[in-house]
């Protein structure tokens, strides 16, 4: 009942006009720097932190979380319209979603994100306000080998359930850890991969490599098909509208739900933010749906637009974003980028995250939860009527569309660190994108890899420290065991998937079997 009454007291502080204006910039600018490749929510946050400064705490937090939901909200919009994530956290929702939309789905498509963001906000939120000492006591259970164990669960989920081939999938790895370990080694101070340049002794920053991969990629490689007739616009009806019908709620409730299911645990720990969430949605989702196939219970539409693929996954990104407020506040422990800058807020402004916070600052921590339900209708509000309106961008001639998108690209990277070594590196990687799909090498492993591979190598060396160099203590714990039996459980249920599936295609039609 204590937990009723201080989120009543927050509800009456953050719906007071100067904080509803507040939550409501943040929605709408959180929105749009969702939409715009490479601009996500914690760049928009570090930008807004000087600006913010004189700001009452309240207000200002208020605002940074709003921009942080927001970001969730709006990166699924170029993912599904233009095959373009705004963000890596919706790379898994653009594998189904730019599919729908060219089926002319887009607004339906666009109003499955939104709704699943919104219930992933709002479920995640709750989880925070009722149990968040409960989320604390679990990540606190985790340690260097679990941390490591989860790194690697990521790695071969990752490569295993997006990528058709194993081979193609660990070549995509692969160029990812390379790219992960560019820079200075933290521990011995030697440089690594850096060919003698300074620029590159901070490492290759993460928002180079996804809009590099992701936004440049996908420019070059829509321009050299130009003239082929390939990736062209999808059909979408200026009439179209957003409301799901109940076929498709039929189907997208218990993806949404599955998805929230994935990211709640993920957002309280420090692995990776989002993706992991999203794509463990997603690869579940696919596999449900071949089940269903097999056994007669409805057609599997992964690969031409499946609803149940943007469902889970936008449910799975948005619930790890409230999970991970709860981290913040209650562990002072960061999840993701948006939130490691949130926590210099916090500092900027004399305050210390932890569970500390939740007796000295008590009012603002509770109106800040408050917040989180206030903007995420307000997210539903600003979104799912305007799908329509959203989807009329791929109404835009082709050559307007993507030279936008290259110069928001180069712009959010310029603006991320003033380094004209980073805008040769967007180039590079540009092209590398642009390869990997020619020879149709996945893209999110190299991704995971990137966000994942430093955690991975940070945690492996603190594990062996602990254990004096001892192999075993990796995996000594249970968590670990548990995990690492989950991954030899998922590389041979993959194995033998594929084995059947190639003697499948091997053996010989009915047809074509001589008579005995």
């Amino acid at each position: 009942m204590e937990t009723f009454g201080l989120l009543a007291g927050g509800f009456a502080a953050a719906l007071t006009p100067e904080n509803l204006l507040w939550a409501l910039v943040g929605v709408l600018l959180g929105t749009a720097v969702g939409v715009l490749p490479g601009l996500g929510s914690a760049m928009a946050v570090a930008l807004l932190l000087p600006v913010t400064f004189k700001l009452d705490p309240t207000g200002a937090f208020i605002m940074f979380t709003a921009v942080y939901y927001g970001g969730l909200f709006g990166d699924s919009t170029t993912s599904i319209l233009m095959n373009t994530p705004g963000n890596s956290s919706a790379i898994a929702t653009a594998i189904e979603g730019h599919r729908m939309a060219r089926r002319g789905r887009a607004p339906q498509a666009l109003a499955t994100a939104a709704v699943g963001a919104f219930l992933g906000a709002v479920v995640s939120t709750t989880v925070v306000a009722f149990f968040s000492n409960v989320i604390i006591d679990i990540a606190l259970r985790f340690g260097p080998a679990e941390y490591l164990a989860l790194a690697v669960f990521a790695f071969l989920a990752t490569s295993a359930v997006v990528a058709q081939s194993m081979v193609r999938g660990t070549i995509a790895l692969t160029i990812g850890l390379a790219i992960a370990m560019v820079g200075i080694d933290s521990q011995s101070g030697a440089a690594r991969f850096t060919l003698g340049v300074p620029s590159l002794f901070e490492g290759i920053s993460v928002v180079t490599v996804t809009v590099g991969l992701l936004a440049l990629g996908e420019v070059l490689h829509v321009a050299s098909r130009v003239h082929r007739g390939g990736h062209a616009a999808a059909p979408v009806s200026a009439g179209g509208t957003p409301w799901l019908g109940r076929g498709d709620l039929r189907r997208a409730l218990p993806a949404w739900l599955r998805g929230i299911g994935f990211g709640l645990p993920f957002g309280a720990i420090p692995a990776g933010g989002s993706e992991i969430p999203t794509f463990l949605a997603y690869g579940t989702e696919r596999r449900l749906a071949r089940f269903r196939a097999r056994r007669g219970r409805g057609a599997d539409e992964f690969g031409e637009g499946a609803i149940e693929g943007v469902a889970a996954p936008e449910s799975a990104a948005s619930s790890t974003a409230g999970t991970a407020m709860g981290a913040l506040l209650g562990l002072g422990l960061p999840t993701s980028a948006t939130a490691a800058i949130m926590l210099a807020a916090f500092q900027q402004y004399g305050m210390q995250p932890g569970p500390l916070l939740f007796e000295r600052n008590a009012d603002l921590v509770w109106t800040l939860l408050a917040s989180l339900f206030v903007g995420s209708v307000m997210l539903l509000v600003l979104n799912l009527p305007f799908a329509p309106l959203w989807a009329r961008l791929l109404l835009i001639p082709r050559r307007y569309l993507y030279a936008g998108i290259t110069g928001f690209a180069v712009l959010g990277v310029y603006a991320a660190s003033y380094s004209t070594t980073d805008l040769w590196l967007l180039i590079l990687l540009g092209l590398l994108g642009f390869m990997m799909r020619r020879y149709e090498i996945p893209l999110a492993p190299v991704l995971i890899a990137v966000i994942l591979g430093p955690l991975a190598e940070t945690e492996l060396r603190r594990a062996l420290a602990i254990g004096q160099g001892d192999v075993g203590v990796l995996f000594a714990g249970p968590i670990t065991l548990g995990i690492y039996t989950v991954v030899l459980a998922a590389v041979a249920f993959v194995g033998i998937a594929r084995a059947r599936s190639r003697a499948r295609a091997a053996a010989p039609a009915p047809e074509d079997t001589p008579a005995g």
